[in-house]
């Protein structure tokens, strides 16, 4: 077991470091020049091509990228070229507010998921299981940006119950008690969207998952012994079916932040989404390479993650997985 989680965590340093590089070259094959939003039309192209040469931007792209990755192994991400701060500042700021909404979402996903999931399951072929499957299929359908301007519109425009943007409300200087509550009223819509929109696919998993755990003999066996329908469900048919769900849980990482990236952006949510959007159209490439590499560890940590939790629960899944 110890030899099979130091092989997927070497696979994963090896997947940052490719997709890191992919990034750094896609950025600086891309048409334009990034210093034309921060410098003068009018500057004298002498002066120009000192700021050039400052930043490196004259040199062949191997050299920059010799000397990127040398300072990026080091911690070095650089500085923003449209916020003037180092990177590690901005990243410090937006990381955790990125998590805190992912983390919310993930937790309305697996909730939501896995209990209209095993209500559909124990229901096979009936109203209810229609009902639910219909449900599933509508919200899965629907774009997470459509879905936040629906609730946008349902319980802050016509009724003004819920704040629509930002992170909190702007003038007031609130502690305490009413500090949380602020800032967890900014997190209902944005959590709900971007949870929902992942627990529809989960939901279907997770029907399907439970619907084959309780056609097993095992399930069959508990109810003729006459255990409570609610033991067999939860503690012999979800038990069993416990291992795909976890792995859809890690891949759903990238689900999220994908998610994030528009939920953030639709609420104004000052996360790593938001700056990713902002620094692209910015060209900031330092912002948009340290973004990418946060990104790629949180997806990569994940499915990483989900396979320790696999091997807890299963062992016999690490040999399954060697033998394929």
């Amino acid at each position: 077991m110890g030899s099979f989680l130091v092989r997927r965590a070497l696979q994963a340093v090896l997947l940052v470091a490719i997709t890191l590089t992919l990034t750094f070259v896609l950025l600086h094959l891309a048409p334009g020049d990034p210093l034309a939003r921060y410098v003068d039309p009018g500057v004298d192209p002498a002066d120009l091509e000192r700021i050039r040469h400052s930043l490196g931007l004259d040199r062949p792209l191997h050299i920059r990228f010799v000397h990127w990755a040398k300072a990026f192994v080091t911690g070095d991400f650089g500085s923003s070229l449209a916020h003037h701060r180092p990177v590690r500042d901005l990243l410090a700021e937006t990381i955790p507010r990125t998590l805190l909404l992912t983390s919310l979402a993930l937790t309305v996903q697996l909730l939501l998921g896995v209990l209209l999931g095993i209500t559909a399951a124990r229901h096979r072929r009936r109203p209810v299981d229609r009902i639910v499957t219909l449900g599933a299929i509508v919200l899965y359908a629907i774009p997470p940006f459509y879905l936040a301007y629906l609730l946008i519109t349902a319980f802050a425009v016509d009724r003004p119950w819920l704040p629509t943007a930002g992170i909190s409300t702007p003038g007031l200087d609130l502690e305490g008690l009413a500090w949380f509550r602020d800032r967890a009223r900014h997190l209902v819509l944005p959590s709900i969207v971007l949870g929902v929109a992942s627990a529809a696919g989960f939901a279907r998993f997770t029907r399907g998952s439970m619907v084959d755990a309780l056609s097993e003999d095992y399930v069959r066996t508990a109810r003729a012994k006459g255990l409570p329908e609610s033991r067999v469900v939860w503690r012999h048919a979800f038990r069993n079916a416990l291992g795909v769900l976890i792995t859809l849980a890690g891949l759903s990482a990238p689900v999220l932040l994908g998610g994030a990236v528009i939920v953030e952006t639709v609420f104004a949510w000052p996360g790593m989404g938001s700056l990713m959007v902002e620094s692209i159209y910015a060209r900031d490439y330092p912002v948009v390479l340290a973004i990418n590499f946060v990104g790629a560890c949180m997806v990569i940590g994940g499915n990483f993650l989900a396979d320790a939790a696999i091997l807890r629960t299963d062992p016999r899944s690490a040999v399954e997985s060697e033998a394929s």
